[in-house]
């Protein structure tokens, strides 16, 4: 009993402690502007390669191509990092946000070209529109909905994969400033970066690194479809 308060104390106080620090950072950055967000959002800055996000991403954040997902709604703080992760850390360290076969992404030159304060501004944006039921994917594949909701909603326990509702919540919602919305996501979208998880070419999730690796296709494809038509 005592071992499991003593792990509960120095659990709190690291909490505690990332909350300290968490708010001293953002006393020292700027507060993010949603109406520079969106102007960026809208019209991109060419001139440095930063291309107008609804391009891809559609109005508001609500993408109606299969391959670019959904950001409306997403988590500010999820945005951020993963605008940052597109970049490269270093002349020396590869972007932790890679794609096939370890190539960059299209959104290796467009994050290069933007400002913190633009990341900042576009992500605060996104986070503050909502998720259009009517544009919004859903599931197709009837074959597959009980595999894919026992995935979503009781894990694999034979081979170690958890729950993907304990972290991304039962309607898929998300936890802000922790996991990513996933419901209403393209389930290509959602299978292709369980793939990319899965292969270590996207290294910026060591947990979901952990979780693809012991997953099959048919299991991707099955959870990714379930959670696409989840609200």
């Amino acid at each position: 009993m005592k071992r499991v308060l003593s792990r509960f104390v120095i659990a709190s106080s690291l909490v505690a402690g990332c909350s300290v620090f968490t708010l001293a950072q953002a006393a020292d950055v700027a507060k993010p502007d949603a109406a520079k967000g969106e102007q960026l959002y809208i019209n991109g800055e060419m001139s440095r390669g930063v291309l107008a996000c609804v391009t891809c991403h559609g109005a508001a954040g609500n993408s109606t191509i299969e391959i670019n997902p959904n950001l409306a709604a997403q988590p500010f703080e999820y945005l951020v990092k993963q605008l940052n992760d597109f970049r490269p850390r270093d002349e020396k360290t590869p972007a932790a946000r890679l794609g096939l076969n370890g190539a960059p992404t299209l959104m290796a030159n467009i994050a290069a070209g933007m400002s913190t304060e633009e990341i900042r501004d576009v992500s605060f944006y996104l986070s503050q529109q909502a998720l259009d039921p009517e544009l919004a994917a859903k599931a197709t594949n009837e074959d597959t909905v009980a595999r894919g909701q026992q995935i979503w909603r009781g894990g694999l326990p034979e081979r170690g994969v958890a729950a993907c509702a304990a972290c991304h919540s039962p309607n898929g919602a998300g936890i802000p400033g922790q996991f990513p919305r996933i419901s209403g996501q393209h389930a290509s979208y959602i299978s292709e970066q369980l793939k990319l998880f899965r292969s270590g070419d996207r290294a910026n999730g060591p947990m979901m690194h952990d979780l693809a690796d012991r997953m099959n296709d048919a299991d991707i494809a099955a959870v990714s479809d379930y959670a696409a038509g989840l609200r």
